[in-house]
């Protein structure tokens, strides 16, 4: 008998998403199928672009119909559609599908490098983003991005986002003259945050990754009040000063009610570049175990490495200059396991159930 697709659509029940813990079919990936005879394509429609498991997907998808008896080929297409949180609130950023804060207890754990790389590395995934510098007090992203002479332009009253690797961008650096200090109490921060999100034209994005400044203070207040965010990333170092002013973040959005995706480690291992070994210059608490203690997921580390400062520095993100390096395929892994974490809090089965991570 020559194979239906409902023989084909039965095979692909084997094929379980391994994050949303239900098959393909059921939670509706499986798009455009065609069976002609013994040949069969269709499309897998994934919830993100940035999927880590998508190989994994595509093999498993191909096996199961490739088994049944007539199928002589099989021509899967990977696709992806990003959904974002449903939401009641007065949403200022209503294009934007994912809205996640990169934060950190304390200053010099590398947030705005792990921020700037992160957004390229979704970026080079196919998923349209942006990058808000929210600290007002000492913006870094136009500088790390190689635009810190630009200036954004306004059209139809809204302002129009810089533009770099993929990535849109804003922030109050561009606003300013070089050199000039913001001289501004919390409610005029709390204000700026605002404006930095409402009135710039961000268009539809999958991602806005929001930089955040240091600390406990107004930014990250005022961001977990004024959009649905999807989640925050807390950013540490292996040192114990930068993990107990890490914890007082996840202390502070969850007293917020904001959604904790996960925790990321920067500055980790050394990886020597002539031999491989790896040494661990801190011996402080890891991300790995800050993590366990507060029962987040942990998104990995990137190693330490002084060209990734170097390449910030220099207007160059390291995720462009050194596509190859360890730290570059750290930085994708991440970001991949961050639109993973993003999926799995924000997927709804269509009887509105939500699924948990496990």
């Amino acid at each position: 008998m020559p194979v239906t697709e409902q023989d084909v659509l039965q095979a692909l029940r084997a094929v379980r998403d391994p994050d949303l813990h239900r098959d393909i079919v059921s939670l509706g990936f499986v798009k455009d199928l065609e069976v002609c005879g013994g040949a069969v394509a269709f499309k897998i429609e994934l919830t993100t672009p940035a999927c880590p498991v998508k190989d994994l997907l595509k093999r498993q998808a191909e096996e199961a119909v490739l088994a049944l008896p007539g199928v002589t080929g099989v021509e899967v297409q990977m696709t992806a559609r990003v959904v974002g949180r449903e939401t009641n609130l007065d949403n200022p950023i209503p294009g934007v599908a994912h809205c996640i804060a990169i934060a950190s207890g304390k200053g010099g754990v590398g947030k705005s490098t792990v921020s700037v790389n992160l957004a390229i590395a979704l970026a080079q995934s196919g998923a349209r983003v942006g990058l808000l510098d929210a600290d007002v007090y000492g913006p870094s992203i136009p500088l790390m991005m190689g635009c810190a002479n630009e200036h954004p332009e306004a059209r139809n009253q809204k302002i129009v986002p810089i533009e770099r690797h993929g990535v849109k961008m804003m922030s109050i650096g561009f606003l300013m003259e070089e050199g000039q200090a913001v001289l501004w109490r919390g409610p005029m921060v709390a204000g700026t945050v605002r404006q930095l999100l409402a009135d710039v034209d961000w268009g539809e994005l999958d991602y806005l990754l929001v930089d955040l400044p240091p600390g406990t203070g107004d930014a990250p207040m005022t961001l977990a009040q004024t959009v649905p965010l999807t989640g925050v990333v807390i950013v540490t170092t292996p040192q114990h000063v930068a993990a107990n002013i890490a914890a007082k973040s996840v202390q502070l959005f969850r007293r917020l009610n904001a959604p904790l995706i996960g925790v990321l480690e920067n500055m980790a291992g050394f990886v020597c570049p002539n031999c491989g070994t790896v040494t661990q210059i801190f011996s402080g608490l890891s991300g790995e175990e800050l993590s366990l203690r507060y029962d987040l997921p942990y998104l990995g580390a990137i190693p330490l490495d002084p060209a990734v400062s170097a390449s910030s520095d220099d207007g160059t993100p390291s995720l462009v200059r050194f596509p190859d390096s360890p730290q570059a395929k750290a930085f994708r892994d991440i970001a991949g396991r961050l639109a993973q974490q993003a999926s799995i809090s924000t997927h709804v089965s269509p009887a509105g159930v939500s699924f948990e991570r496990s």
